[in-house]
């Protein structure tokens, strides 16, 4: 029975894969917008159907397959950051770490940005997607920090540093701009725990 699990569970895997694989090629070559799900599937040999089992949200979801593994990063960074690291520094190092990985496993990442800049629908999915992680990151970081639960300034940091990503990315000098947003929230976090 383990077995079997394990063989359909690795199925899944490479058919979600499969999927969100033929999508970026075909968005790529194409634009998002001259490419159905229809021809995804096609592309991938599955059935539409089973494209939208792994992809309920429909092929803007398609882009951005690793959204789970975000979260659970991003609450790391913050949980597990080294001692004497600042809340900010961590989530610092964790979007931009994030982009820096991301540029390099993906040899193809600087078109795939370009394609998410260039088209309205992918911009605003992008952001719906990143700002989903605020509630569990204002939650980590007011634990890590000590400080209630539904803290105002928490709320703000984590909304804050999930948006410094989205407009850093939108920026032809996205390393600098990063920098300069982290920079901002740095300070103003001081003042609220006195964090170094």
């Amino acid at each position: 029975m383990t077995e079997t699990m394990g063989r359909r569970e690795r199925k899944k895997a490479a058919t979600h894969k499969a999927l969100a694989d033929a999508a970026l090629e075909l968005f790529l070559e194409r634009g998002y917008e001259d490419v159905g799900v229809r021809e995804i599937a096609e592309a991938a040999d599955v059935s539409v159907t089973t494209l939208f089992k792994h992809f309920p949200d429909g092929k803007v979801a398609l882009l951005f397959d690793k959204d789970d593994e975000r979260e659970a990063g991003l609450r790391a960074a913050v949980r597990d950051r080294p001692a004497g690291q600042s809340v900010i520094e961590a989530l610092r190092r964790e979007v931009a770490g994030d982009r820096v990985d991301r540029y390099r496993a993906t040899p193809r990442f600087a078109q795939f940005m370009d394609l998410i800049n260039s088209t309205p629908a992918l911009r605003d999915y992008t952001r719906r997607m990143w700002l989903r992680h605020e509630a569990a990151l204002a939650e980590e970081i007011a634990v890590a920090a000590g400080l209630p639960e539904d803290d105002a300034a928490c709320a703000a940091l984590a909304h804050f540093a999930l948006e410094a990503g989205i407009l850093a990315h939108a920026r032809p000098d996205h390393e600098e701009a990063l920098e300069r947003i982290f920079d901002l929230l740095e300070n103003g976090w001081k003042s609220v725990t006195g964090e170094g």
